[in-house]
Parts: structure tokens; sequence; C-alpha cells
């Protein structure tokens, strides 16, 4: 094991445990420097809001202010663009109730076939108001997205094309890029869930050209929370549900209520985490990207580890992509003659844990005719060791 894994699992307390932790696409282990945030807020600060009238509400509003900077960082975006909130799927459904209100019959919405249902069903509701609704169907059996099928379903009536930069269930990762440029193109927006890519490769919002993105600081090894940017030229055009006194476009009007103060500052204990796995005295976004250069160089000899070892096995069905080219360590599949929840029963009986299910990947699972029993899913982070991908290989076997 190289020296810079062995130095940073020691970071993350639950790996004591001695089990293999393969669940990371459900959620992501912590660092101690984002527990240890939490619990000096609460011991600092309790439940105090955030009012400037007194030290200590200055003191939380001005933590509020932090959190939505770093976050910023993160994407590569402007703070006035970041909203926090309980979730990333309770962000896109109240996104969701301000596209219904400028939309009707007669507009259309294309979801791909890759979504994890946070990116799928806000979009569904429209339906409720007159909006067509299209899937772009991932093509089998790789289960990857071409450019052509989506050129095929964009008419001038298109909205939105809602699509995944990785997806949770099987590891795709599409050209988002290329993806944006023809929607764009066609005078519509792009809706981008960036919650599986973003503990593996660091979001980029500028360079994705898209209209909204999502994410879950859960996932990227932070407190539950989710995480959504709107490109600014749209925020003001929005009315989504807020109270009355926040001025039109404010994000703040978009977060509903009093954020949960703790979980901001665990998560910026989580970016202080990946400052200095990036070897920067600050965080910046240089930081960010040296920290995911790391993260990218750890995970690939292990994803490959992963993924060729399931292929090798006689008994084990791979699905989706079979190599290594556009995606990340999250592999799903199924053992003959055993039922999902059977395998995962199997392995954490043997301290191994992997997840079982659909995961919420309702479209891809349902076109590989695997809904709603669904596989199970193997996921790796930048912490997985050789030797964790040994033992689940054996104990699998």
């Amino acid at each position: 094991m190289s020296d810079l894994r062995v130095a940073l699992r020691a970071q993350f307390p639950s790996l004591a445990s001695g089990r293999v932790y393969l669940d990371n696409a459900a959620g992501g282990l912590i660092p101690q420097h984002g527990i240890d945030a939490v619990q000096a807020h609460l011991t600092r600060y309790g439940a105090t809001n955030a009012l400037p009238g007194h030290q200590p509400g200055a003191e939380v509003l001005a933590l509020r202010q932090r959190a939505r900077e770093a976050t910023a960082l993160f994407l590569n975006a402007d703070p006035a663009d970041v909203a926090l909130g309980p979730s990333a799927t309770a962000l896109a459904f109240r996104l969701g109730a301000a596209f219904s209100r400028l939309w009707g019959a007669g507009d259309e919405v294309i979801v791909s076939g890759l979504e994890h249902e946070a990116n799928a069903s806000p979009w569904r509701e429209l339906e409720h108001v007159g909006v067509k609704v299209k899937v772009w169907h991932a093509r089998q059996p790789d289960m990857r997205l071409h450019l052509d099928d989506l050129k095929a379903l964009l008419t001038e009536r298109t909205r939105l094309v809602s699509v995944t930069a990785a997806s949770n269930a099987l590891g795709v990762t599409p050209d988002l890029p290329a993806i944006t440029q023809m929607v764009r193109g066609a005078g519509a927006w792009t809706a981008v869930d960036a919650v599986h890519s973003s503990p593996h490769h660091l979001p980029d919002v500028q360079a994705w050209g898209a209209d909204f993105v999502m994410f879950s600081p859960y996932k990227v090894f932070g407190p539950h929370l989710g995480g959504l940017w709107i490109k600014g030229e749209h925020r003001e055009r929005l009315p989504w549900p807020k109270l009355s006194f926040f001025a039109p476009g404010d994000m703040a009007g978009l977060e509903h209520g009093t954020p949960p103060y703790e979980l901001l500052a665990g998560w910026l204990g989580t970016l202080d985490y990946l400052r200095e796995l990036g070897g920067k005295p600050e965080l910046t976004r240089a930081a960010l990207v040296a920290a995911y250069g790391h993260i990218e160089a750890l995970e690939q000899p292990i994803e490959k580890k992963l993924l060729e070892g399931l292929l090798a096995l006689p008994n084990v069905t791979v699905y989706g992509p079979h190599n290594l080219d556009d995606r990340v360590g999250t592999v799903a599949f199924r053992v003959n003659g055993e039922t999902p929840t059977q395998t995962a029963q199997r392995l954490t009986a043997q301290g191994v844990d992997v997840a079982a299910g659909h995961f919420y990947a309702v479209q891809p699972l349902s076109d590989l005719n695997l809904y709603p029993e669904g596989i199970v899913r193997a996921s790796i982070a930048h912490y997985t060791s050789q030797e964790d991908i040994r033992r689940f290989l054996n104990a699998l076997a």
C-alpha cells in the first residue's frame, strides 16, 4: 500500500472497524477534520441561529457565507449562484416547482436513461402541468448514451435535458461538454446530476457548460447535505416558492428555512481535509485540483482490480461497461443463483459491505430488466485499498 494511502486512511476513523467498506456510492466516510468541525460547532454554538444582533449569531452567519464560498470553489462557481440544503433531491424538487410556473402544454423535457430519480422525478412532475417528458435511453449492453439518439429527441419545444455526470448504479460517465453544447444549440437548458461523479472527479460547472448542477457533500466525505448551482443569468427568471422577503434570484430563498449549521461546519472541515490532501496552505481551487489529482491516481489501480476481478469470476454477470474507459469505480453485478440481497448479506457476514437494490436508478435498471430487485453494487473511494478488493473478491468467490 502506498505511503499516501496509508496516511490518509488513518484520517478516516470508520476504517478502524476492520470491515471492508464498498458502499461509497451511498455515502462516503468522513475524515477526522469533518467530525471535529461538527463537534466544535455544537460545543461552541449549540443551536444558535444566524442573527447579526449578537456575537455568536454573527459568527454563525459568517459560517454560512464561508460554506457557500467554499462550495463555490468546489464547483468552480460564483458563491451567489450556490445553495446548500438537506439533499440534492429536495433542491431539485424546489427547482422543479419554479419550472412548473414557467412551462406547460407544448413544452418538452428529456431525461437521460442513466438517471438517479433525483434528476428524473422532479422533472416528471412537470407532466402535471402538461409538459411532455421523453427518455434518452442508453444503448445496451454497455449502457452508454449516444449523441445521435439525443439529437433525434431534441425539438424547438425542448426546455430541459437532464443528464448524470456519472451513473450511480453503473459507473458510466457521459461526455458532458458535448451534451451541453448540443442542448444549448437547440435553445434548451441542461440539468446535471454530479452527485456520483463528485467523489471521483472535481466538478467544474464552467467547463461542463451546464445550466444547473446538483451534488451531495455527503458523497464527498462530508455530512448529509445537498448542493445546487444555478447559472447566474437564470436566477432572477426562476420563480421558485420562497419566503416573501427574499429578493428574486436570491439563492437563500431556495434553501427554505434554517440551515443545519453544524453540518455546514462539517463540510468545511471535509474541504480542509481536501485542502491538506492537495498540499496547499489555504483552500483554493488550485488546492482542490491538486487533491483530486491524488484521488484519481489512488483510485485508478483499485478500480482496475475491482472490475477485472469481477469479470474473471465465472458465476458473476457484470452490467454496464466492461472496460475502464469513461467510468468511475462503481460496478453493478449479480451472482448466479443468488438475489442481490442474498449476495450482500453473505458478504456482510464476512465483514465486506456492499449494497443491494435499485438505488433509485429506476430507468437504467428497468431498461436492463433488473428493476425492482436490482443489482449488487460495489463502489470504491480514494481510501479503498488493494487489500479491500482482495478480501471482497475472495468473499464473493
